[in-house]
């Protein structure tokens, strides 16, 4: 099969053929018929994950067709039309007992601990409760672009930051992943205050529901501006980016009893962030972590999806091949690209 691979942290991925995966007795292999370009990618690429092994193949928001099962499965059949969370679980650790899948002692991640999306084939283990099935009416271009960023956006917002009608969410950083957050906060009924340092990124949170935006190049202080559009702070802030800045004034932006949902990936040199405990402390803060979506929660977001409340297609920007995935990967450190890029030709 082809694939992009790189056998150096840093260096230029090449196009390459490499063999074609073969399924576990467990696990199916996906015909990727669409995936998507993420900063996690390039995080894995210059070497920020210490589960990747070299050589390696990215990619971990994958859309497709099943194309070989494992002899043990027995939900799935080749030709179903499937997506993946981006942390699989193994389904018999204490997590995945519980349901948090999200948190395996096990896990697998595609384009992490095992080969990844930005090929024409990628295997995916313990398929039963790993795999989600496609609607009908869902394209793989929009299926690939709920990959990590979208989902991991609908867990952050719903199910960890628990939004409520009527109340101020601030969403740091307007890229896959904020974005996603705006239009989630916004579909729960929350009024939504967009952050970022770009204003064709903020225009678009807008027409993606914001009420307010800031721009934080602009603004004097971030903190203040919220707090003042907000009339007091956020009751829910979210750190989009994974950033030092971001994360500080996320939490400093909250209201008494607020709450802080980290989303953004914090590695390498901000891994460990300046964070305003006094604050945290005096004002009944929550600092929360949040990490993918298991498989099962997955059929709240599409029942919202298919009945027009969120449209994550409004999010993609553009469609590239597996050749232009190799410049897009390695610039994904500049924030350039508006909305999510997807690779749909092979």
């Amino acid at each position: 099969m082809k694939a992009v691979l790189f056998e150096a942290f840093g260096e230029r991925p090449e196009i390459r053929s490499v063999p074609d995966p073969a399924p576990e007795r467990h696990g199916v292999v996906i015909k990727v018929r669409a995936t998507g370009v993420c900063r996690s990618d390039w995080h894995g690429w210059m070497g920020h994950d210490p589960d990747i092994v070299l050589p390696h193949v990215p990619g971990h928001e994958l859309a497709g067709e099943i194309a070989e099962v494992g002899r043990d499965v027995a939900n799935w059949k080749v030709g179903d039309r499937v997506t993946v969370p981006f942390v699989g679980g193994c389904g018999a650790c204490h997590e995945c007992h519980s349901g948090n899948h999200q948190v395996c002692d096990h896990q697998f991640q595609p384009g992490f601990t095992h080969w990844g999306s930005f090929a024409e084939l990628v295997r995916i283990d313990h398929a039963d409760i790993n795999l989600v099935r496609l609607p009908d009416a869902m394209d793989y271009v929009t299926a690939a672009s709920l990959g990590c960023r979208f989902v991991t956006s609908f867990r952050a917002v719903v199910d960890q930051g628990r939004v409520s009608a009527g109340e101020w969410v601030a969403v740091h950083g307007c890229g896959g992943v904020g974005l996603s957050a705006v239009m989630i906060a916004g579909a729960a009924g929350a009024n939504v205050v967009a952050i970022d340092i770009s204003d064709e990124k903020l225009d678009l949170a807008r027409r993606l529901g914001a009420a307010a935006t800031v721009n934080a190049r602009k603004a004097t202080d971030v903190v203040e501006a919220v707090s003042e559009i907000t009339k007091g702070g956020a009751h829910l802030s979210l750190d989009a980016l994974g950033h030092p800045e971001t994360c500080f004034n996320s939490i400093a932006n909250l209201r008494k009893r607020g709450r802080h949902v980290q989303v953004g990936l914090m590695l390498a040199d901000h891994a460990t962030p300046k964070v305003p405990m006094a604050r945290v402390i005096a004002n009944e803060l929550e600092i929360l972590g949040s990490h993918g979506m298991q498989a099962f929660r997955y059929g709240a977001m599409l029942d919202m999806i298919e009945s027009g409340r969120l449209k994550p297609e409004l999010l993609v920007g553009s469609r590239i091949s597996l050749e232009e995935s190799v410049d897009a990967l390695m610039a994904m450190d500049r924030f350039e690209a508006s909305g999510v890029t997807v690779v749909d030709r092979f």
